[in-house]
């Protein structure tokens, strides 16, 4: 048994150690965001993030996630009240097909976490080792930029509130 940390609570999960991460996310905790596209960490689609970092779930085996924080693109919002990511994408209709979009949305989260102003250039660079098929690439761009100002916005009015 191990215990993962998944969108904020614990799970324990029968499984060996080096199953991939996107394997129990899906099969055994229902998190089904992730996708599996090629299942050798070329395509994107099951990007999760690790303790703010981007990673490829179909080729991270459990035990280098044991003690850290998975997050999920369930993890980020609800329907209800999506997270800015989602939204973002969700008014600047990024998504087409849906292979790469639930792992577009976790790298650029995690990019907007660490930079919450990223210029053009930096959000083609760490949105790179995602394959989109239908060409959607723009609409992605636009929806990052989005995002950031949605986040920005977002901040600034939990500062005022604070004072």
């Amino acid at each position: 048994m191990m215990t993962l940390k998944v969108n904020g609570r614990d799970h324990q999960v029968d499984a060996e150690p080096d199953t991939p991460l996107l394997y129990v996310l899906r099969n055994d905790l229902a998190l089904n965001a992730a996708k599996f596209g090629c299942g050798l960490g070329q395509c994107g689609s099951c990007t999760v993030i690790v303790d703010g970092k981007a990673v490829l779930s179909c080729v991270t085996p459990l035990v280098l996630v044991e003690g850290k924080q998975v997050t999920t693109l369930e993890g980020l919002g609800t329907v209800a009240t999506p997270a800015p990511i989602q939204r973002a994408f969700m008014e600047e209709q990024a998504a087409q097909c849906g292979y790469c979009i639930a792992g577009m949305m976790m790298r650029a989260q995690a990019l907007l976490m660490r930079n919450p102003k990223p210029s053009v250039a930096e959000i083609r660079a760490e949105l790179e080792p995602n394959l989109c098929r239908c060409g959607t690439h723009m609409r992605i761009l636009r929806a990052v930029h989005r995002a950031a100002r949605l986040m920005d916005t977002a901040d600034a009015a939990s500062d005022r509130s604070v004072r």
